[in-house]
């Protein structure tokens, strides 16, 4: 497998060759077990980017989420979105207004943006649903792209909308959608490693698929971190810890002459 890093350039000329790989890690652990299962893309929130978690994952793609809500002026996105690339993020997640996207693009900064259900926006749409189930529905979906498209993003998380009407969508438009919940037809499929690990902390979503049971292992891992509290706890009380293997020693004469100083001082 090529495992060079991918430009904006390499996956939109790929559109259609395979379906690409992404995953939502918050870890520098996911991070680099993303890198070694050869996963294409990832998403990692601008909280969490970091040159240590570019250096867990070199080769795969890095979308950074800017928070909308935490950033507000296209000001701010901004100066984020190039804090985002200089310390080597490939791209950045925008939800803000078309305005924001299209300044960011003006800039030469690749923006993915976001339709379907699009939860910061959800009031909008009915709450955590289905978004394009309807004629009038799924046309504000593909408008949403196509304004994508002109404000200058390469790329879309399409998020659970009809399999026929997100695999209709992605043939018709020039972004690279990302599938999340939205069918095989669209460039790439999307989910979050704590899905994937089965360690989801609330609802899980109906396109999530468990691989693992990550929440099992953890509460044992739990068990076994309360249990070695406790027995450390407990050799504090008894005098079994600190033993002579933990302690740093002092030549006799050395201690006598210590003493002697200090009989001196007082």
């Amino acid at each position: 497998m090529d495992r060079t890093r991918k430009t904006v350039a390499d996956l939109l000329g790929a559109r259609g060759e395979r379906q690409l790989t992404m995953l939502h890690v918050k870890s520098f652990e996911e991070a680099a077990a993303a890198e070694s299962a050869g996963i294409d893309l990832l998403s990692i929130i601008d909280p969490l980017w970091s040159p240590a978690m570019r250096a867990a994952a070199p080769t795969c793609f890095v979308i950074v989420g800017l928070l909308y809500g935490q950033l507000a002026t296209s000001d701010e996105y901004l100066r984020a979105a190039h804090h985002a690339l200089n310390i080597g993020g490939d791209a950045v997640y925008c939800a803000a207004s078309l305005e924001t996207i299209a300044r960011l693009r003006a800039e030469g900064i690749p923006v993915c943006g976001h339709v379907g259900l699009i939860p910061s926006k959800r009031t909008w749409t009915g709450g955590f649903r289905a978004v394009g189930t309807t004629r009038s529905t799924a046309m504000l979906v593909y408008q949403q792209v196509r304004d994508l498209e002109r404000a200058g993003a390469f790329a879309a998380e399409i998020e659970v909308v009809p399999e026929r009407v997100a695999g209709e969508i992605s043939r018709r438009t020039s972004l690279l959608l990302l599938s999340m919940g939205a069918g095989r037809g669209c460039g790439a499929q999307y989910l979050f490693a704590e899905d994937v690990l089965g360690f989801t902390e609330g609802h899980r979503p109906r396109h999530a698929k468990v691989y693992r049971d990550f929440r099992s292992e953890f509460a044992r891992l739990q068990r076994e971190r309360i249990a070695a509290f406790l027995e450390f706890s407990n050799d504090v009380r008894i005098g079994a810890y600190p033993a002579a293997e933990h302690l740093v020693g002092i030549a006799d004469a050395e201690f006598e002459a210590f003493l002697a100083e200090m009989d001196k001082q007082d």
